[in-house]
C-alpha cells in the first residue's frame, strides 16, 4: 500500500471527517462497555468520557517513532470510572481490534499501511490490558490495604469485645463485610460469621464441624503450616497468606488469609482469629488477563511472551537435557495476503496453526506464533537430534495438504530453520537468532525444506548484517578509498588508462573488496551516494594524471555502474556535474554496465546512457559472454567497448592454449570490430595470455600480468612482469 504525500495541511472537511469517525468509535466503545460498568454516568456522559481516551487511541496509532506504552493510560483510565468486569475489558480490547484502525487508520498526517497499523493496532490492545491490569491491580492494593486495617481494627475491637462486652463483639462480630472465624488453640472452630458462611457455601455446620487442620489444599505454601505452628505456640502474633479452600460443593474458594492470636489478659495465648477476603473472582480475571497476555489472540496458540519463557526454562535446565528448535516462515504467504485479502490470510494462519499444533503433541513439545507468518516449535528431552528432524518433517507433510479457501486449493509451503543441543550453552535471544538465520538460508535454497544451523553460516550472516548496519557511517566516516588497476594497449604496451576500483578500510576487518560491500549497498540503496563518490573521486585522479603527466596522453578513467544507479533519474546531471566541476573531458571517462544489467533493457532504461554517449563518454558492455544476451542486441545498445569476461580466457593460460576458447574470443573480437567496438580483455596472469589476445587483435587488456589494483601514483611507472 503506498503512503499518499503529505499536502500543506489538513482541510476543514478532513478535519470534521476525522472528527466523526473518532466520535463514531467512542460511540461503538460505550454501547459495548457500558452495560458492564459500574457507574453513575449516563450513557451519554459515559461516551463523552470516552471520547478523549478514544483520541488518545487514535494519537497513539499514528505517533512516529511508535510507542504503545502511553495506551496503558487508557486501560487505567477505565478502572477509575468502575469499568472493572473482566467483560469491559474484552469488549474494550475487541472493539479496539475490529475499530481502531477502521475508524482511525486513515486520520493522521498519512495513512498507515494496513500491516503496520494492524501490528500497532496489535500493541495497542497489550498496553491497554496492561495499564488496565495494572490499575486493578494497584486498586486492588489499595483495597487490601483497606481490608488490612479494617482486620487489624477488627482484630482490637474482637480483643476488646471479648474482655468487655459481648455485645460490642457481636456488632462487629456479625456486620463485618469479611468472613471472620474463632477457634480455638487445638482448631476447633468455636464460631464463624454469615459472610464467612455464605462464603463456604452457606451451611454453617458444614464448617463448625471441622478443625482448622482439616482445610489444607493441594496447592497451599509451605510457609503456611509453619506460621500456623508458630502462632499456635505463643511465637508470633499473626501471619497473613493467600490460601486456597475447598467449599463443600468441591469448587475453590481462594482467600486472602490473616490469622492473628488473641490472647488474654495474662497475656497467654487463647484462641485463634480468621478474616478471610474471598479473591476468586479476581484470581480468575488475573489468570484470564494472563492468557491474553501470552496467547495469540487470532490462533490461540502460545505468543512470543510465553514461548520465550518456556525456551529460557529449557535452557536452564540442569539435568543434562537437550531442545530442538523449529523455526518456521511460510513461502509466499504475502501473496495469498494480497490478492485474497487479509481475512483470507487470517484463516489460512488458523489452519496452519491448527497443523502444528497436531505435530507437537508429545511431552516436552510446543508451538507457538511469534507473529505475521511465523511460528516455532520446541521439543525438549535426552534425544532432541533425532526428535526435531522428526518435527520437521511431520511439520512440512502437514503442510503439504492443500487448504481449501475462497472456493479454491491453495498449497502451503514453509521454510524451516532447526537449532538443537544441549541445554545451558546459548541463552534464548543467541538460539533464536541463529534459528531465524537458518531458516532464511532454507528459503534462499527454494523453500520448502529445512536447513540445519551451522555456526558458521551464522557467523557470515551476522558479519554480513554488522557491514549494512556500518555502511553509512563509513562513508560518512572516509573509510572508502580507491585503488586503480592500469588498462594496457596491447599493440604498444603503453598506459591506457585505469579502472577504479573501490575498497573499504573496515576498522575490524581490515581492507574489504567490492564483493563483500557492493551487494549489500546496492540492497540498502547506499550504492547511490557510494557510487557518487567513486566518480567524484576516480574523475578528479584523473584529471590531476592529465595535468602532471600531459606529455603521456590523456588517460582514461574507467569507473563501475551498478544496476541501481541505471535506475537513478539524476544519473545523468550528476555525471554531466562531476564532470564540468572537474574540468575532465567527456571522452576521458568510460561508464562500465554489466551485461546482466542491459538484458532485455527498455528504451527508458537505455535514455541516460544513449545521452551520455551523445556527450562523448565511452559506455564499456562489462562482463560480456556472462549474462546470454542475444549478440543483435549489441547494435542497439550505446556501448563502444565490450569487456570480455576472464572465464574466456583462462584457457590460455596452459600450452598449448584450448583451441575453442581461441576461436570465441577470435570470433567476438571479430563481430565487436564489425561494429566498431573496441575491446577490452579481463583477467591477464601470464605473457602467454597477452601475446596470444595481441594476435587475436584484442585492443586493451588488464590483470595482474601488467599490475595488481594500487595507488593512483604507481599508473606511470608500470612494470610489465609475470604474475604467478
Amino acid at each position: 500500500m503506498s503512503i499518499p504525500a503529505q499536502s500543506s495541511g489538513p482541510s476543514a472537511s478532513q478535519a470534521d471527517g476525522a472528527s466523526d469517525r473518532l466520535r463514531r468509535f467512542a460511540t461503538i466503545w460505550s454501547r459495548a462497555i457500558f452495560p458492564s460498568t459500574a457507574t453513575s454516568l449516563t450513557r451519554t456522559e459515559f461516551e463523552q468520557h470516552l471520547l478523549p481516551l478514544a483520541r488518545t487511541l487514535s494519537d497513539i496509532l499514528h505517533a512516529r517513532p511508535f510507542d504503545a506504552a502511553p495506551a496503558g493510560a487508557v486501560g487505567g483510565a477505565l478502572v477509575a470510572v468502575h469499568c472493572t468486569d473482566p467483560d469491559a475489558l474484552s469488549s474494550t480490547l475487541g472493539v479496539i481490534d475490529s475499530y481502531l484502525v477502521l475508524y482511525c487508520g486513515g486520520s493522521g498526517a498519512t495513512a498507515l499501511p494496513t500491516e503496520d497499523a494492524r501490528a500497532r493496532c496489535s500493541r495497542i490492545q497489550h498496553a491497554v490490558a496492561g495499564g488496565f491490569t495494572q490499575a486493578l491491580r494497584e486498586r486492588t492494593l489499595a483495597e487490601q490495604e483497606a481490608i488490612a486495617r479494617s482486620a487489624l481494627t477488627a482484630r482490637t475491637q474482637a480483643e476488646q469485645a471479648l474482655h468487655a462486652t459481648q455485645a460490642r463483639f457481636r456488632a462487629v462480630f456479625d456486620d463485618a463485610a469479611i468472613g471472620i472465624g474463632i477457634a480455638d488453640l487445638d482448631g476447633n472452630v468455636l464460631e464463624i460469621n454469615d459472610t464467612l458462611t455464605r462464603m463456604f457455601g452457606g451451611l454453617e455446620h458444614h464448617v463448625l464441624s471441622r478443625r482448622v487442620d482439616e482445610w489444607v489444599h493441594p496447592e497451599d505454601s509451605p510457609q503456611v503450616c509453619k506460621y500456623y505452628g508458630e502462632l499456635v505456640r505463643g511465637e508470633r502474633d499473626h501471619f497473613r497468606v493467600e490460601k486456597p479452600f475447598y467449599r463443600n460443593d468441591g469448587t475453590v474458594l481462594w482467600t486472602n488469609l490473616t490469622v492473628s492470636l488473641l490472647r488474654d489478659a495474662e497475656g497467654r495465648p487463647e484462641y485463634q482469629l480468621a478474616l478471610m477476603e474471598d479473591t476468586t473472582e479476581r484470581r480468575l480475571l488475573n489468570l484470564r488477563l494472563r492468557y491474553e497476555a501470552t496467547h495469540d489472540a487470532l490462533t490461540g496458540l502460545p505468543n512470543r511472551t510465553l514461548f520465550f519463557e518456556r525456551l529460557e526454562k529449557a535452557l536452564g535446565a540442569e539435568d543434562g537435557s537437550r531442545f530442538g528448535l523449529c523455526y518456521l516462515d511460510l513461502d509466499g504467504f504475502k501473496a495469498v495476503n494480497d490478492s485474497l485479502g487479509h481475512a483470507a490470510g487470517d484463516r489460512l494462519l488458523v489452519e496452519v496453526a491448527d497443523r502444528l499444533q497436531s505435530c507437537a503433541t508429545a511431552p516436552g513439545e510446543m508451538v507457538a506464533r511469534l507473529g505475521g507468518d511465523e511460528f516455532v516449535a520446541l521439543t525438549t528431552g535426552p534425544d532432541t537430534q533425532k526428535e526435531v528432524d522428526e518435527l520437521a518433517c511431520r511439520i512440512l507433510g502437514a503442510l503439504a495438504v492443500p487448504v481449501r479457501l475462497e472456493g479454491r486449493e491453495l498449497t502451503v509451503r514453509g521454510s524451516i530453520g532447526i537449532v538443537e543441543g544441549p541445554a545451558r550453552e546459548r541463552g534464548a535471544a543467541e538460539v533464536l537468532r541463529s534459528a531465524d538465520i537458518t531458516m532464511y538460508r532454507a528459503k534462499s535454497a527454494g523453500g520448502n525444506r529445512f536447513e540445519l544451523a551451522d555456526a558458521e553460516a551464522d557467523a557470515r550472516a551476522i558479519t554480513r548484517h554488522g557491514l549494512t548496519t556500518a555502511l553509512p557511517a563509513a562513508l560518512e566516516r572516509g573509510e572508502f578509498f580507491i585503488e586503480y588497476q592500469p588498462l594496457v594497449h596491447l599493440g604498444d604496451g603503453t598506459v591506457h588508462g585505469a579502472e577504479a576500483l573501490v575498497r573499504w578500510c573496515h576498522p575490524q576487518h581490515g581492507v574489504l573488496g567490492p564483493d563483500r560491500f557492493i551487494p549489500l549497498a546496492e540492497h540498502t540503496g547506499l550504492i547511490v551516494p557510494l557510487g557518487r563518490w567513486v566518480l567524484e573521486e576516480s574523475v578528479r585522479q584523473a584529471n590531476f594524471w592529465q595535468e602532471r603527466h600531459s606529455d603521456g596522453g590523456p588517460l582514461r578513467i574507467n569507473v563501475n555502474v551498478s544496476p541501481t544507479q541505471l535506475h537513478h533519474p539524476r544519473l545523468v546531471a550528476e555525471t554531466v556535474d562531476v564532470l564540468e566541476r572537474s574540468g575532465l573531458e567527456p571522452r576521458a571517462l568510460c561508464l562500465e554496465v554489466t551485461e546482466s544489467a542491459l538484458i532485455g533493457a527498455d528504451d527508458d532504461l537505455l535514455k541516460p546512457l544513449r545521452q551520455l554517449a551523445d556527450m562523448g563518454v565511452d559506455i564499456a558492455l562489462d562482463d560480456f559472454g556472462t549474462g546470454y544476451s542475444n549478440l543483435a542486441n549489441l547494435r542497439r545498445l550505446p556501448v563502444s567497448v565490450l569487456k570480455l569476461d576472464r572465464s574466456f580466457t583462462q584457457g590460455m593460460q596452459r600450452h598449448p592454449a584450448d583451441p575453442v576458447d581461441l576461436k570465441i574470443v577470435e570470433g567476438i573480437v571479430s563481430l565487436a570490430h564489425s561494429l566498431d567496438l573496441a575491446v577490452t580483455v579481463e583477467g591477464v596472469e601470464t605473457g602467454a595470455q597477452a601475446e596470444q589476445l595481441r594476435n587475436l587483435g584484442c585492443d586493451t587488456a588488464q590483470g595482474w600480468y601488467y599490475a595488481r589494483p594500487g595507488a593512483p601514483d604507481r599508473i606511470h611507472s608500470l612494470l610489465l612482469a609475470d604474475a604467478v
